[in-house]
């Protein structure tokens, strides 16, 4: 049997793919994870086939007439079965020895049937590489469960650190290939003259410990070139010389573009070992020293920032892909002082809460990006920041797609008639641009600052303009810290090692924000109590919030303790403050105040649920204006305070009156 080439165009193939991917996973009873895996490894039987030349992926009319009646094919089986050996052996880091393919006799038979007469080698590139990216768009979120990078953010990192043709290019957690291959799409716009091949095989590798994934990764770049790939299916964090030769680039790389995997913890002490920030740290005034200790645990994509600057060359940069606990909580700045250490940083970017909600996860992150400068001499130079606040598609599970529209709520479409997505990744990239050629940057949405400003943090809100806006007009002769005028009660009471005690328990939701009261509690025994449980309060007592989304809002919680709840306990979301050295009423006013609710904003740290940190906390600064002033505000909070009181025992009188 010969095989008969029918170059297909895109369309074709790209609905060949879906006929082939939509009958496996109709009749074979596999999960769409199966599915998806069982289609790959077709592709890659296929692609051997066509570069041995065997021509042996073909069914003739008896089998498939055969395989239709819903008979077997023994000779089908096996000439499919034989060319999968092959390809388990040309791909031996991708395939296990053992591998099987799980379909069906028909479902091979139909998927043969529709492959045999296209070439994925001859056909254009184009054809094949964007009806193979259309696929996985549909098929590959959803089908294999895995959560990846949105094509957006993998653009605009691209962007942001402009691929030369002559540099190499790792992904260590490629996943499957995104960042690869926008990379190489970057490249062959920019440079029409590009030799995709030489790109594929020479400059564009990628590591991803999941076979499946891999072959995903493989696959794609496969159909961007006929030659060899970079794709290998290894664990990134194994030995780094070892890794560096099995590549071929002892020297390292020039660009590094990653999204580690978030929250995973290595508890390898094996692992953690060869890392220095696998070991503890120890602060010591401005520095921070290596320990001889080794964690318990390290969260992977601590490790994976470490190995990305071992694989650059000096000089070499990246884009990495982070949580903001990275950027912002204390317990981290040891992280950032290594960092600071062996890089130069280019610029910080903060993205939206709901960027990676439609791939799997709500964790806020930002993206850094680097240059490798070991070490790394204090100098001036600029840093700069830039927040994305649209998109271009929703926060959703499907990731809706949202358009800009004009004043009248209808699409606006470019020059080329197609919609035009409301995102504002484009307008950063502009601005970053600018910023390289030295012009001075400072919009609604980016800025920079100089390196000598960073204090031990690296996020966007911390030194926004208005926040530095703030900082610099700070009365500081007048002002105190907010831990020198009171006690930070923190704690635990006593009442909590008595699990058969009768409790009032406070939450932040128990606070009428607008009145500074305490409007509810809930009758609890202590062993009922949730684990927030932490402090008990007096009369008199100002609590106020240092967790939860609100914090630094107008939403922000804070509360006099009166009567009604002395000896309660509160959550742990507040702090209490106690035993006050200036007027308490006019402390209360100040924690209601615009200076306090951006103070708190600009302290908050957490991936996840925003908090403020004790030190941080103590450190909020309270202006004071004179005695004078002090005492009428302190006057009128008293009196708010009075009327509301009436107010309430007149209702009381009303309820008590005129009883229906």
């Amino acid at each position: 049997m010969e095989l008969i080439f029918d170059l297909a165009k895109e369309d074709n193939l790209l609905k060949r793919f879906e006929e082939i991917h939509n009958n496996i996973y109709a009749n074979d009873g596999l999960s769409p994870q199966q599915t998806l895996e069982e289609f790959i490894k077709i592709l890659f039987i296929k692609i051997v086939d066509e570069q041995t030349a065997l021509n042996k992926f073909v069914i003739s009319l008896d089998e498939w007439t055969s395989v239709k009646s819903g008979k077997a094919s023994p000779s089908l089986q096996e000439r499919i079965s034989s060319l999968f050996e092959k390809t388990k052996q040309t791909y031996q880091d991708i395939f296990d020895a053992d591998d099987t393919i799980k379909l069906s006799i028909s479902a091979l038979g139909f998927t043969v049937n529709k492959l045999q007469n296209i070439s994925l080698l001859n056909s254009s590139q184009d054809a094949k590489g964007l009806a193979f990216q259309k696929f996985l768009s549909h098929h590959e979120k959803d089908g294999r469960g895995q959560f990846f990078t949105p094509e957006p953010v993998i653009d605009f990192c691209v962007k942001m650190m402009q691929p030369k043709p002559n540099e190499t290019i790792i992904d260590p957690t490629c996943g499957s290939g995104g960042f690869l291959i926008s990379a190489l799409n970057y490249l062959k716009e920019t440079h029409p003259d590009l030799s995709i091949e030489n790109t594929v095989s020479n400059q564009l590798f990628g590591l991803d410990i999941n076979k499946s994934i891999a072959r995903i990764a493989k696959m794609k770049l496969l159909l961007e070139a006929n030659g060899k790939t970079n794709i290998h299916c290894t664990n990134s964090l194994e030995d780094l010389d070892s890794l560096k030769l099995s590549l071929g680039q002892t020297q390292g790389f020039d660009l590094i573009l990653a999204n580690p995997p978030f929250g995973a913890k290595i508890t390898n002490s094996s692992t953690l070992h060869h890392f220095d920030l696998g070991y503890k740290w120890t602060h010591n005034e401005n520095q921070f020293f290596k320990t001889k200790n080794i964690y318990p645990n390290q969260n992977a994509e601590v490790l994976f920032i470490e190995r990305c600057l071992q694989l650059l060359k000096e000089g070499g940069r990246m884009a990495i892909v982070l949580p903001n606990g990275n950027f912002e909580n204390p317990s981290m700045e040891y992280l950032r002082y290594y960092i600071k250490l062996k890089a130069k940083l280019l610029a910080i970017i903060n993205l939206p809460q709901e960027t990676f909600i439609p791939y799997g996860t709500g964790v806020k992150t930002s993206i850094l990006f680097l240059e490798k400068e070991t070490p790394n001499v204090v100098q001036e130079y600029p840093i700069f920041f830039g927040r994305i606040k649209k998109l271009g598609y929703q926060g959703n599970k499907n990731g809706t797609a949202i358009y800009r529209k004009d004043q009248y709520g209808q699409n606006i479409k470019d020059t080329n008639g197609q919609l035009i997505l409301d995102e504002d990744f484009s307008e950063i990239v502009e601005n970053y641009k600018s910023f390289l050629k030295g012009t001075h940057i400072e919009t609604s949405n980016s800025f920079s600052i100089n390196y000598t400003e960073l204090n031990g943090r690296f996020d966007y809100d911390f030194y926004c303009p208005d926040n530095r806006k703030m900082i610099a007009d700070f009365d500081y002769k007048n002002s105190v810290r907010l831990g020198d005028v009171c006690d930070i009660v923190k704690i635990k009471s006593k009442k909590l090692r008595d699990p058969n005690q009768e409790v009032e328990y406070v939450e932040l939701s128990d606070i009428n924000t607008h009145s500074y009261e305490i409007i509810n509690s809930t009758t609890y025994f202590v062993h009922e109590l949730p684990s927030r449980a932490s402090y008990e309060i007096q009369e008199g007592d100002i609590i106020t919030a240092i967790a939860g989304n609100s914090i630094g809002t107008r939403k922000h919680a804070t509360a006099l303790v009166t009567e009604d709840f002395e000896g309660s306990i509160c959550t742990n979301g507040f702090r209490v403050f106690r035993n006050f050295k200036i007027d308490r009423d006019f402390m209360l006013y100040f924690l209601k105040s615009e200076l306090f609710l951006k103070q708190m904003f600009m302290y908050r740290t957490g991936a996840a649920i925003p908090n403020v940190s004790d030190t941080d906390l103590a450190n909020i600064l309270i202006r004071l204006p004179d005695e004078e002033v002090i005492k009428q505000i302190s006057q009128k909070v008293k009196k708010a305070f009075e009327l509301r009181q009436e107010s309430k025992k007149e209702l009381a009188m009303i309820e008590h009156d005129f009883a229906f």
